[in-house]
């Protein structure tokens, strides 16, 4: 980091310190909970900023209402006596609850809490009974649904099962395995579930074991396969796998995808169970159990997707910021989760939607206002929910002013000092200079897009500025922002500098007479942006010996109409570029506006246009030319056409006349093709007039 960016930041934050303090934020905020009926639940609502502070809550997103029973403590805890399943004349107490915060910058509203009430149905799915071989394999399940989830315990013959035998293998989902049933094992089983609200039994299976079964050959079978099981990060899970067959299976686990399950926190169970602890999003997939025959290649398999999702989680945080009235602000909030996490933004609590000076864009991550008024003063706020959790995250927009704020520094120049460098001066504005902790330098290449602009920070107490690492002989635009802890000051005068190098190359432009009195000059801007700073047009009546004051043209113009020009006479137009280390070459034309005639094509070429301008001579001179090339054509013609007359006198021998064939590919006696011959020219010419924009002509030598 700069050093001046370092003095910036230290400034801004030993001035940012007491409005930090401020911001109206929580300590904590209300969870999930399970009330239990007829019990005391509390949920936290703790919060800091500026006082003073009201804490309200809501039930199901409207106020609720307090009484003896249900009260608001002073540290914002919600306090609810005798929970209770269901109220005369009203709803249960169960629900979604937030808390709301409100001080003098706005309100916040905490993440939601679900409060379910504790219970435990009946069973929906006994254990039943059945006979194993002794040596096989027997299952046991029930299932229950309960409120939080119950812990399953077994019993056998209505005595706690002795879970110390390994060959016994309790999974939590309500699942008994016994392996290797002897005739120990016969009897009644029964399933326990309990919860903080109550305990409950199934119904009772009986087990009986079949002996002095022969030991025949099995193949392997799966007796219960892997589930597919959604579960959120950080939890346990696990996929069920026993299998059967003689002689006895041998279980084992893969990945679908073929990436490795690992090893750290990985159990098996039992014979064959796989249990993965505390879950990641890596462990997301799908699972393969597969029961092979001993020594041989006879396996079957089962599938099990697991899916493992997250809550959100903030990847980048809205900033409160302070903005000048008619100004504008945008907010960022940037969250990740499993699934994909929806965004919305409140403003003092309530859903925002988009309007005249409200825009959301990128999926909801980015919030824009703009014109800016007191009355989008407020506290803003991203929540991120998904099916995994919710969360929020808050910043407050703080509305000044213009009498509040710095004024824009001034006086601000730019000069080159390198090929790669640009120096800037400034001084510092007339009013507020007590409250500025900084100035922002604004730097972006001539051509580009705003998006594309730089900016540094520069300490309070500086007054020049070196910009570095930029390209060579390439203009920038730069202008200064001076900050206080109340915002931004308006920009100061932008100013235009270009680092050394060379000059522009020389532009491309073509001439097209519009009228008597107009032309039309249109030229092609340069490929790489930045370097060119303008261009400047000049023309002139042809004899007069000077130029018409330049007409200057920014670097995005590429086209300009000369007109109220004196009908029939003739000008001459050149076009240079500029940028701070001078002139390009040029290139300059002559044009005759003479019955709107096309423009007079005479060669020109590439000069140094201030050390070397056309004299009326070289026009003479060159009409001379002319007029003495048509004269030697004409006598050419007339001499040819009399030639022609007394060679068709002679006769046929005397005279050899090769043929015309009319076949395309025939060549005459002498070894010349007739028809190429007759279309150089032409096709010369035709190739140059497709290669210019309809009615223009080029500079350069045809």
């Amino acid at each position: 980091m700069k050093p001046e960016i370092f003095m910036m930041c230290l400034s801004a934050l030993q001035c940012l310190s007491g409005c930090l303090a401020s911001e109206l934020s929580f300590l904590f905020e209300p969870s999930d909970v399970i009330a239990v009926r007829d019990r005391l639940l509390m949920l936290d609502c703790q919060v800091q900023g500026a006082q003073p502070i009201t804490v309200t809550w809501r039930k199901n997103g409207l106020p609720l209402p307090t009484s003896p029973r249900v009260q608001v403590l002073e540290n914002g805890t919600l306090l609810i006596q005798r929970f209770q399943k269901r109220k005369e004349g009203s709803d249960a107490d169960t629900g979604e609850y937030d808390c709301t915060a409100q001080n003098r910058y706005g309100l916040l509203v905490s993440r939601k809490a679900r409060i379910q009430l504790a219970s435990l149905p009946k069973f929906h799915t006994h254990p039943g009974s059945m006979s194993v071989d002794e040596g096989g394999v027997a299952r046991f399940q029930c299932q229950i649904n309960g409120v939080p989830e119950a812990r399953i315990s077994w019993e056998k013959d209505r005595v706690a099962l002795n879970t110390s035998d390994s060959r016994y293998t309790l999974l939590p989902m309500g699942i008994l395995q016994v392996t290797g049933v002897k005739q120990v094992d016969a009897g009644v089983f029964r399933c326990v579930a309990s919860n903080i609200a109550n305990t409950r039994y199934s119904q009772e299976a009986r087990l009986n074991v079949t002996g002095g079964a022969p030991k025949t050959y099995k193949e392997p079978f799966i007796l219960s396969g892997p589930q597919n099981l959604t579960i959120t990060v950080h939890q346990t899970a696990i996929l069920e796998c026993i299998a059967t067959g003689n002689p006895r299976p041998i279980v084992s686990w893969s990945r679908l995808d073929g990436r490795s399950i690992g090893v750290e926190g990985i159990q098996v169970l039992g014979t064959g169970n796989l249990m993965i602890s505390d879950v990641s999003l890596q462990h997301s997939g799908v699972y393969v159990c597969a029961a092979n025959r001993p020594g041989t290649r006879m396996r079957r398999t089962a599938l099990g997707r697991l899916v493992v999702q997250a809550p959100p989680e903030f990847l980048q945080w809205p900033q409160s910021v302070s903005r000048p009235a008619g100004g504008s602000a945008v907010f960022t909030c940037v969250a990740k989760g499993v699934p994909d996490p929806h965004l919305i933004w409140l403003k003092n609590g309530k859903v925002l939607t988009p309007g005249h000076n409200v825009k959301l864009t990128n999926n909801n991550s980015t919030l824009a206002l703009t014109r800016i008024t007191s009355e989008d003063e407020a506290i803003y706020q991203c929540i991120a929910e998904n099916s995994a959790g919710t969360n929020q995250a808050s910043a407050r927009l703080a509305v000044t002013q213009t009498e509040d704020l710095p004024a824009a520094p001034q006086e601000v120049s730019a000069s080159a000092r390198s090929t790669n460098s640009l120096q800037v001066t400034w001084q510092s504005p007339p009013t507020g200079t007590d409250s500025i902790i900084g100035y922002v330098l604004h730097i972006r290449k001539i051509g580009e897009p705003d998006s594309m602009e730089l900016q540094e920070a520069i300490s309070r107490d500086a007054f020049q500025h070196d910009v570095t690492n930029l390209e060579p002989a390439t203009t920038y635009s730069l202008y200064l922002k001076a900050y206080s802890s109340m915002g931004p000051s308006q920009q100061s005068n932008t100013v235009v500098a270009t680092t050394l190098g060379g000059v522009p190359t020389p532009p491309t432009y073509f001439t097209k007479v519009l009228n008597s009195s107009a032309v039309h000059v249109l030229w092609e801007l340069p490929g790489k942006a930045g370097q060119v700073e303008g261009f400047r047009l000049s023309y002139r009546r042809v004899p007069q010996p000077e130029y018409q004051e330049p007409i200057q043209l920014r670097c995005d113009v590429n086209t300009h109409v000369i007109s109220d020009l004196e009908p029939g006479a003739v000008y001459e137009v050149k076009l240079v570029a500029y940028n701070g280390n001078g002139e390009s070459d040029c290139s300059k034309r002559l044009v005759s506006l003479a019955e709107q005639s096309d423009p007079i094509t005479g060669g020109s070429s590439l000069c140094q246009c201030r050390d070397a301008e056309a004299s009326l001579g070289s026009v003479v001179v060159g009409i001379h030319i002319g007029t003495a090339c048509i004269i030697f054509c004409v006598l050419f013609l007339i001499f040819g056409y009399r030639r022609s007359l007394l060679c068709s006198k002679g006769t046929q021998d005397s005279w050899p006349v090769p043929r015309i064939h009319n076949r395309p590919n025939s060549i005459p006696k002498d070894g010349t093709n007739q028809s190429e011959a007759q279309a150089v020219c032409p096709a010369h010419c035709q190739v140059v007039i497709e290669q210019l924009p309809s009615g223009f002509s080029s500079t350069g030598t045809g």
